[in-house]
């Protein structure tokens, strides 16, 4: 009875939970800008507000100030706590992570609409945040909401975590968990934890997570003359920092993205025959893939199997830009005095960050020393390692009840190709069970699973 009088609820509030969702995409609480920083304040204000209202202790973290390139100091996004929690002794206690700072977005990118207002088309909300990470966020808040109205106690003591900073670095995030779940420390009996940041692979059947790529960014500068020259004065004299750059790049991969560097696959784990077994059960259309990513005429595997494994299981290189060079309309003959190049790596089990980025930077001085140009290479890089769980453990069995009472059926069980830092901090620190649960927008579709 309890479970019916709460889908009764939700569905009876869909059209709120939308009106509510429009009111958080609207405040465009995008971390890297430093002129959207007080949006990201508001969006703190508007979630405190609700945990307060729906009877729980919102708590926050401050994390001290950040310096921007342009000189601006301004106060970092705090992190969020929700205490729901009543009896640690009775029920046990569940952490609910997301994060309400979004991507930047603008019309030019190639959005339909503005991407601050949310729209409905064809049944579906579109809006910065809709999916990553608004929605599930607020998701956590109207379950609450609902058995509260209903005078139905939570099933678990919960704890929510949300934060400002995801989609640039999760700052301070890392060293407040480390704290707080020290003896006495607010997350300390914390058992279980769920991510709620993730995707369904198609509209038909949802997911859950037990696995993430890590990842290594790199940034390679290369410097030569000490301001920009003209082309047609010193083309054909100096080594041009910008041909040094697109050699070391042209370097790293074959011709069909394969990975070249040495040593940088000799760590990734084999695979079982465990996993071929879930990869070949997983819905998936290779068609829908073409389309999401752009209406591309060919993928580099046909095979579902071989292209869920490229996208979860295997590391992946990915070029993505060139700082310095002359990238306006129109034309300018300059030869950049100094280029930076940008590329990641995606990792897996077991590659480590550390390992990767030492056999990466090797590799790059070695080719640049084959040029005898007489630049100067500078590598920075920033990293987080690769994660995977159990899928057998009692956190993920909740969860796949609790998707088959909501959805009538099964989930699958998925990786993911993207990162999310902050799963490996939660395993090392909290040692709980953790599991990502994804999600779906629709209108006809609740916004939320129910825990178990």
């Amino acid at each position: 009875m309890e479970e019916e009088a709460l889908f009764n609820y939700v569905n009876q509030h869909s059209e709120e939970y939308i009106h509510r969702l429009r009111e958080a995409v609207a405040l465009d609480s995008v971390s890297s800008d430093p002129n959207k920083r007080s949006r990201c304040l508001d969006m703190a204000n508007y979630i405190c507000k609700w945990i307060e209202k729906l009877g729980g202790k919102p708590i926050v973290k401050h994390i001290g100030k950040q310096t921007f390139p342009d000189g601006q100091v301004l106060d970092y996004p705090p992190i969020l706590f929700g205490d729901f929690t009543v009896d640690t002794k009775e029920k046990p206690v569940l952490l609910a992570y997301c994060h309400y700072d979004v991507q930047p977005a603008d019309i030019q990118d190639g959005w339909k609409f503005d991407p601050f207002q949310l729209v409905e088309e064809q049944g579906k909300l579109y809006g910065r945040g809709a999916t990553d990470d608004k929605g599930p966020l607020l998701g956590w808040l109207w379950a609450i909401e609902a058995y509260k109205q209903l005078g139905i106690p939570l099933p678990v003591n919960l704890l929510l975590c949300f934060e400002g900073m995801e989609e640039s670095g999760s700052t301070g995030l890392d060293r407040v968990i480390e704290e707080e779940s020290k003896v006495g420390g607010l997350l300390s009996n914390v058992k279980y934890v769920c991510i709620t940041d993730n995707y369904w692979l198609t509209e038909h059947r949802p997911c859950l997570t037990y696995g993430l790529r890590g990842i290594v960014y790199f940034q390679v500068h290369i410097e030569g003359p000490k301001m920009d020259l003209h082309s047609g004065l010193f083309g054909g004299l100096v080594n041009e920092p910008m041909n040094d750059l697109i050699h070391l790049f042209s370097s790293l991969t074959d011709i069909h993205g394969n990975i070249l560097i040495p040593q940088v696959m000799d760590s990734v784990a084999p695979v079982t025959k465990e996993e071929e077994l879930l990869y070949e059960k997983i819905l998936f259309d290779p068609q829908l893939l073409k389309q999401e990513a752009g209406q591309v005429s060919h993928l580099r595997e046909s095979n579902k199997v071989k292209l869920l494994m490229n996208r979860w299981r295997f590391p992946s290189l990915s070029f993505h830009g060139i700082q310095g060079a002359f990238s306006g309309p129109g034309e300018k003959t300059v030869i950049p005095g100094k280029v930076t190049g940008k590329f990641s790596i995606r990792l897996v089990p077991h590659q480590q960050p550390e390992e990767i980025a030492r056999y990466v930077e090797n590799y790059l001085r070695q080719q640049m020393n084959k040029i005898q140009s007489g630049n100067v290479l500078q590598v920075e890089w920033r990293g987080a390692s690769p994660w995977l769980a159990d899928y057998h453990n009692s956190n993920f069995q909740a969860a796949r009840s609790a998707f088959q009472k909501v959805y009538q059926v099964d989930p699958d069980l998925t990786r993911e190709g993207g990162s999310i830092p902050i799963t490996n901090t939660f395993q090392e620190y909290l040692g709980g069970e953790i599991y990502e649960q994804t999600q779906l927008y629709t209108r006809n579709q609740s916004y939320y699973s129910l825990y178990e």
